[in-house]
Parts: C-alpha cells; sequence; structure tokens
C-alpha cells in the first residue's frame, strides 16, 4: 500500500508519498511555495484559489511521473487556526486568515466568557484574536457580503476536491469552538463567535474517510478509489512523526514558526487533565489530546534575517554562527510577529538590545534564536509541571534540520534535560499518516532521531 500525504503549510503545500508504513518513498515528492501576505497592521493572510491551485499542480506532477500508482489512502497534514468566510458556492469572500494574523478585535461591548478559566479548561483555548471566538464577528463585518458559513484552510481546500468534507476534530479544537470532552460544539464559545446555526461545518466521526468527486477522479483516475482520512492539525501531527507520542516525550518544533507540545492518551468522554493558565490544548484525534504553546517565530527568523542583514550564505554563514556563544552579549525579543496565545502582544513587539558599533549581523541573527530558546524552556518548565517526570526533548522541524548551531543553542537552553534531534523533514507527513492508520503509538520507533550535534543531511 502507498499513502498520498498533503502537507498543507503557511509557506509551501507539498504532496509526498509514503509507504504503508508511513516511510517517505524517495524523489515522490511535489512542493509549491505559497505567498503569505503580511503587513505593519498585523496582516497574515493567504489566497485561497491561488493556494488550491498549488496543490492541484502538486497533484498534477505527481501523477505525472507516476508516484500516484496504488496509492489507498490520502493523509493531510494542515495549519491551525486558519479561517475562511464562504458564499453559498462556497466561493471565498476574502483572503484566509492564518495564525499569524493579529488584527481581529472583540465586537464593541463583548464581555467574554462568563467563566474565562473554565471556559479554558474546556475548550483548551482563550477568546482571543487567535480562535475563531473571536475572529468570526471581525470577518463577518469586512465580508461585504452574506457568508454562508466559515472553514479551515484545510476544509476549503478539501471541500474543493472531495464529495464531501466535514471538518475533524483536530481542526475543529484549533478554533477555540469545539468542547474537548464532549467533541460537540461548545454552545458559549459559538455565542462568543455569534456563529449561526448550519455557518459551521459537521463534525467528522471517528473512521470518517472521503472521496474525489466524480471531475476530479478523471483528472486523477490513480486515487479515485482512495480513501481520503480527515486531516490532523499540523502540530500534533509533527509530535508524532518526531517520536513524541505520550507524556515521557516533549516535541520542540521548529518550522516557518515554532511550539513546545506533550500529547496524551484521553479518548472521548473521558476527563480531561488540569490545563496550565499559560498552555493550550487541542485534539490529536477521538483518543488524544495534545498540550502546548506556541510561538510566532521560529524559521521566519532567520527568513528575515536573510532578506534584511545580508548574512553570509550557506557554509560561510554556518562557521560564523558556531564562532557565537549561545548566551552571547546580544538580548532580544524574538516576537516581530506578535503573540501566539494567550499573549497579546501586537505583531512589531520584536526587539534587539546590546548593540554596538562592533555587532555582526550574525550576533544579531544568534540572538534571536537564542531568544526563542529561553522562550520555549520557559514553557517547557509548566508543560512539565503536569506530568510524572521530566520529559526528555526531541527537536524537529526545517529550521532544526536547517542549524546545528541551533540545536545547540536548545541543549544549552533546556539543561539539565536529555535533547535529542529527529533528522528527516517529513514529520508532519508522517504524523498524519500514522494518525489515519490508527497507530500513534508506533510513532515512538520512527526512525531517524539521533544526536543534536549530527550534522548530516536529512
Amino acid at each position: 500500500m502507498n499513502i498520498l500525504a498533503l502537507d498543507l503549510g503557511t509557506s509551501s503545500v507539498r504532496g509526498l508519498v509514503l509507504d504503508g508504513d508511513a516511510v517517505p518513498r524517495p524523489g515522490a515528492l511535489a512542493r509549491r511555495k505559497v505567498r503569505l501576505a503580511t503587513g505593519e497592521e498585523g496582516t497574515g493572510t493567504l489566497d485561497g484559489p491561488g493556494y488550491l491551485a498549488c496543490l492541484v499542480e502538486c497533484l498534477d506532477e505527481l501523477a505525472a511521473a507516476g508516484h500516484l500508482r496504488d496509492i489507498e489512502l490520502v493523509v493531510t497534514s494542515a495549519q491551525w487556526h486558519s479561517v475562511v468566510p464562504l458564499d453559498v458556492d462556497g466561493a471565498p469572500l476574502g483572503p484566509v486568515l492564518t495564525w499569524l494574523d493579529t488584527r481581529a478585535v472583540p465586537p464593541a461591548g463583548a464581555a467574554g466568557p462568563a467563566d474565562p478559566d473554565a471556559f479554558h479548561q474546556r475548550t483548551g483555548a482563550w477568546w482571543h484574536r487567535c480562535y475563531w471566538t473571536m475572529r468570526l464577528p471581525w470577518l463577518r463585518g469586512r465580508a461585504g457580503s452574506p457568508v454562508a458559513r466559515f472553514a479551515g484552510l484545510a476544509e476549503y481546500v478539501l471541500g474543493a476536491l472531495l464529495a464531501e468534507a466535514p471538518m475533524s476534530m483536530s481542526m475543529a479544537s484549533g478554533t477555540g469552538l469545539l468542547d474537548l470532552r464532549r467533541l460537540v460544539w461548545d454552545a458559549e464559545a459559538c455565542a462568543l463567535a455569534d456563529v449561526r446555526p448550519g455557518e459551521l461545518l459537521a463534525l467528522a466521526p471517528q473512521g470518517w474517510h472521503g472521496r474525489l468527486r466524480p471531475e476530479h477522479a478523471r483528472r486523477w483516475p490513480q486515487l479515485a478509489a482512495a480513501r481520503w482520512a480527515a486531516p490532523v492539525g499540523d502540530g500534533a501531527a509533527s509530535n508524532i512523526g518526531s517520536g513524541c507520542v505520550d507524556p515521557t516525550r516533549a516535541a520542540i518544533t521548529v518550522g516557518t514558526s515554532a511550539a513546545v507540545r506533550l500529547i496524551q492518551p484521553v479518548p472521548a468522554g473521558a476527563e480531561l487533565p488540569p490545563l496550565p493558565e499559560q498552555l493550550w490544548r487541542y485534539r490529536v484525534d477521538h483518543e488524544h489530546v495534545v498540550t502546548g504553546a506556541a510561538y510566532s517565530s521560529g524559521g521566519n527568523l532567520f527568513a528575515w534575517a536573510k532578506r534584511e542583514l545580508r548574512l553570509p550564505e550557506g557554509a560561510e554563514l554556518h562557521a560564523a554562527l558556531a564562532r557565537v556563544p549561545p548566551d552571547g552579549p546580544m538580548r532580544a525579543d524574538p516576537r516581530l510577529g506578535g503573540d501566539r496565545p494567550p499573549g497579546l502582544a501586537p505583531a512589531g513587539s520584536g526587539e534587539l538590545r546590546g548593540l554596538s558599533f562592533g555587532t555582526t549581523a550574525v550576533e544579531m541573527l544568534a540572538g534571536l534564536m537564542s531568544g526563542l530558546c529561553k522562550m520555549v524552556a520557559e514553557d517547557l518548565t509548566v508543560l512539565e509541571s503536569e506530568v510524572a517526570t521530566p520529559a526528555e526533548v526531541v527537536l524537529g522541524g526545517g529550521a532544526m534540520a536547517a542549524s546545528t548551531w541551533w540545536r545547540q543553542a536548545f541543549v544549552a537552553a533546556l539543561a539539565p534535560r536529555p535533547v535529542r534531534h529527529q533528522r528527516h523533514p517529513e514529520i508532519g507527513a508522517t504524523g498524519a499518516a500514522l494518525v489515519a492508520l490508527g497507530r500513534v503509538a508506533d510513532g515512538a520507533r520512527v526512525g531517524g532521531i539521533g544526536r543534536t550535534d549530527e550534522t548530516d543531511a536529512p
């Protein structure tokens, strides 16, 4: 059996083929970069039709190369928190708001949850600009046309391809509208969002599978009989692909953004563990939850510095970073894109301190990278307070694969915890496949985890 994995990211959309054990097939990868529109006012949006076109191009490329033969299952790892208003025909009434967009504000006179702590424990979220509780009223006021329903990026894309595309429990949990224990839309959260009957998608039952629309089955006949599994939030998928599937291991993932997370087995209907006030909680699937903290900065720090600071390239950059200790003279706040929840710092909150005429561009980059390490270490301490023993840490994600120095900076910030590195970059695809196969526990045995100082390319 072959598995087609779709990765609906913020900076790119990708399709790759895995074998029946969720191991990537060599060379069976298609990728398209997508343009994230950002602005000083806190904009962070994607063009929905353009994004869908990029995914179609990826599928066409894989089909033309013969990589879609024997595909029995299609899985999806998708970014949490995105939302787009749709008209009655399913067409977007505006761009897709991503996790990076900080513009939503509460309606005038809105009071928020009656009991904020109970709301947080129940939904794993806050009344915050990142979640649909605040985003939907703001979007409705800017739509310009009547909104028929709201969807995330994954639901919009899959809704265009499949005969039906309900919202998975994993993706629904990222909206801030889901009761994590009962697995239904939370009444108070929906009231805060002022969402009306029929404006939210149906929730996918356990074991749900979809099929391609007839016109797409004719375009990609190799996928006509394939089962499409319910999407998995990218953070949850990355944890599983990093081998972090129970409370003994925490995952720190640095891609475009960054996060620290820990998975616990909590079946639907079971009592949820207490949730610290600084942390969020979402669903992996019907059987597991993931708890953690997320940050607006990650590999995008590299991208910003490369664009603005005239950094050296390749091996020269790595050699220059190697001469900068993780606790060097530069002090930095890496929140260039503002806070992820529950924080409220706006975009543009980044800082560099300790500059002198001798400060180099590489030292500025190192300061930003070390600043993120310190933020993650503080939240990991809170996360560990809810488990029996301190966790082993596994570093993963594209930015971690690319930078030995950053991995070593995390080792220094997280000491004395044991820290390892998941070398292969396809952690999201692997994790989404294992969820769809009902083999989350097998993530503990995924290959590629090694020392943080290994420099071999994945």
